[in-house]
């Protein structure tokens, strides 16, 4: 689980360095075993959803993390990226409200931006 959490701050930091939109992340390692942490965020539009995916690709390379797949970045609608212990999903807003994760993650723990730098 440390793992997860230094990638998740990684993920957080690179998604909030492009002006990612309302960041939510879920602790989901109670009520899945698909990963511990779930990531939400939306962009503005196609371009800035593919600005913020690419950064969080970046980062976590970086760090020595390969995302073990992708899935929808060339329409950027929602772009799914599962690196294991976290995956991150970056949406378009209208399609973010639409497939609503938060509700189908309710189970889970919102973990609020000042639990990730402890």
């Amino acid at each position: 689980m440390e793992d997860a959490k230094k990638m998740l701050q990684i993920s957080y930091d690179a998604l909030d360095e492009k002006k990612a939109d309302d960041i939510t992340v879920i602790d989901i390692h109670d009520v899945s075993t698909i990963a511990d942490y779930y990531v939400i965020t939306n962009g503005e539009n196609a371009n800035h959803v593919q600005a913020l995916v690419e950064n969080v690709q970046e980062k976590m390379f970086k760090a020595g993390y390969a995302c073990r797949s992708l899935e929808g970045y060339k329409a950027a609608n929602w772009v799914l990226m599962d690196y294991g212990d976290i995956v991150v999903n970056v949406f378009s807003r209208e399609d973010r409200r639409w497939f609503d994760l938060e509700r189908i993650w309710r189970d889970g723990k919102i973990v609020e931006r000042e639990e990730l730098d402890k």
